[in-house]
This record gives C-alpha cells, structure tokens and sequence, in this order.
C-alpha cells in the first residue's frame, strides 16, 4: 500500500503550522495536496499561491473533490464544526491542537469520528522529536532508575492575531503551550495527571494584550512523579522559533536533559540583519505528517487519538481552573 497516492485538503490555514505541514506534504511522494480553504479568503489564497495548489472558495467545494484525508488548522473554537463537516467524508482526520475549546466539544469532536468510522489524530508534533524518541528509549529502559521530579518548559513568542482572542482561541499561552507538554509526559510513561496547580498571568510580559501570556504549573503524575512547566509567550517578536519544549528529569541514577527543537547552527550575518538559526536533521512535522500519511495508507489506528487531545486539553483548562481558584484542581 505504500504507492497509494493520498488525497488531502486543508480545512484552515489561520494556524502557524499549517505551512510546515503542507510543505512536508508536498515533498512526499504519492501524497497529493488537492487544495485549501479558509475562512479568511485572502489568506488561503494567499498560502495556496506561494505554495502552489488550488485554493477553494468553500469547505463544502474541497470536500466534494473526493479527499482521502483533511487536516484541520482552523482557529481553535472551529475545530468541531469543521471535523464534523469533513467526518463521513474522508478517511482520516489530523486536527490542529488543542483538540478544542471545551470538553464538550472535544468530546463531540471524537464522538462524530466513531460514528462516522472517520480516524482522528492530533497534531502533536513533538512526540517526533529525535531527542524525546530517545529519551523514551532510555526511560523505557529504566536508565534513570525510580524517576524522582521533572522540569518542563515551552516558550515562545507572542503569536497576536486570533491567538489573542478568546472568542477563537480559548485561551492563551497556558493553552496553547500546555498541551504539547502534557501529551509528551503522558506518551512517555502511559500516565495522567492526578491534581494541578496554575499561577498565570494575564497581560503579564505584554500590557492590555487581553488574554494570559505567562504561567507556571506544578503538578503531580499518576506514578507519583512531581514536576513543573513553565509556558509563556516570553520569547520577543525575532525569537527563530515556535517554541523551545524542554524537559529536564530527575532519576535516581542520573539526569536527563532534552531539548526537541535544538538541530540548529546559529549563524550571525550582517546579510541577514540578525542571528539566525539554520536547521538540519530531522523535522518534527515532517514526522507527524509521515505518520498520518501512513495510517490513512495502512488502516491502522492514530499514533495519537481524540482521547489523547483531551486529556491533554482538560490538564490546561484545569490549569486555569486552579489560577482562579488559588487552589490545587484535581483530575
């Protein structure tokens, strides 16, 4: 089945990583990108352009042309409506995380795709990492012995536009950040979130920015491991990249640093204006959507399920729970 040719559209491109992923699209072979739209006309026609493929003026028309598989990089408030849309009428689904805005929709969300016999997977990108392949490895292997605390990180700068606006995006940088982090500590030991506590700040780096843009979490597994994560859009406009997911764990044996977006060489050029970091190696999100591509291909299940996207949602939106509370939130 590997020289199936794959039929895929893009439901919204108002998302960042919608570029990456169709350029990883567009560079494999047998995977065609039949077109885009988005809500924001100018945009998609903008994006299809430069990426050369067709733009459509409706979901509806994309969806007619008989797709294999869409991918979802909407805003977030319109996940559900667009996965609703599309399920029934393509095999599989990638959906843009978080998975939603609320447990309701999220849990309609993979209701919709059971019912509907569709494959729904959640772009978390960061499980492909070489770095977090390997350090799964290693704790797989019990290298570190009884796992003690962990720190995690995940900055980046502040995105504006409807990342900003609640009505879209349900919530900023605790949101946005979080959920990346908490589906990597759930991939690597098969647990949950037990109890969260959240400081976040609201305008906090970026005055009158109307949405939180800082928080500190700390929480406790379901293995009885303690850590915390530091998310914010603290990182100024000329930041390279979308983030820096680090996490640095503590073991009775040792300690293990992983940093999943460091493939870089840092050049500084006066061509250039400014520093800029040059990558090599792998791509994360050509590993998620070679993935993606092989479960429509193949028939098997997603790496990465529905189920997956909320717990990782329902951890961030506990999060804010906890901040207005000023009290532990058990989950």
């Amino acid at each position: 089945m590997t020289d199936q040719l794959v039929r895929i559209g893009f439901l919204g491109v108002a998302h960042l990583h919608s570029v990456s992923y169709a350029n990883s699209l567009l560079a494999m072979a047998g995977v065609e990108v039949v077109g885009m739209w988005d809500r924001s006309e100018p945009l998609a026609a903008d994006w299809s352009a430069r990426l050369g493929v067709r733009h459509f003026a409706s979901a509806e028309d994309l969806l007619a042309e008989g797709l294999d598989a869409v991918v979802v990089c909407s805003e977030n408030v319109y996940h559900r409506p667009l996965v609703e849309q599309a399920a029934g009428r393509v095999k599989a689904i990638l959906c843009e995380k978080p998975i939603a805005t609320t447990v309701e929709d999220a849990r309609a969300i993979i209701e919709r795709c059971r019912a509907t016999d569709t494959r729904l997977q959640i772009a978390f990108p960061v499980r492909f990492a070489p770095s977090v392949i390997e350090l799964k490895r290693q704790l797989d292997a019990g290298l570190l012995g009884e796992i003690l605390t962990l720190n995690c990180t995940n900055h980046g700068s502040m995105p504006g536009g409807w990342f900003v606006d609640p009505a879209l995006s349900g919530g900023g940088a605790v949101l946005d950040h979080t959920v990346h982090v908490i589906d990597v500590l759930r991939w690597l030991w098969g647990v949950e979130v037990t109890e969260i506590y959240a400081e976040i700040g609201d305008s906090l780096l970026h005055p009158g920015l109307g949405i939180d843009d800082a928080g500190l979490l700390s929480f406790t597994l379901s293995n009885g491991v303690y850590g915390t994560l530091d998310t914010s859009w603290s990182r100024p406009p000329s930041y390279p990249i979308w983030g820096d997911v680090k996490l640095e764990i503590l073991g009775e044996r040792g300690v293990v640093y992983a940093d999943t977006l460091h493939q870089y060489v840092t050049v500084a050029s006066n061509a250039a204006g400014k520093t800029q970091w040059a990558g090599y190696g792998s791509d994360m999100d050509r590993g998620l959507m070679t993935d993606f591509i092989d479960m429509v291909r193949s028939g098997r299940e997603p790496s990465i399920t529905g189920e997956d996207g909320l717990a990782a949602m329902e951890v961030a939106l506990a999060a804010y729970a906890s901040a207005r509370s000023g009290q532990p939130v058990k989950l």
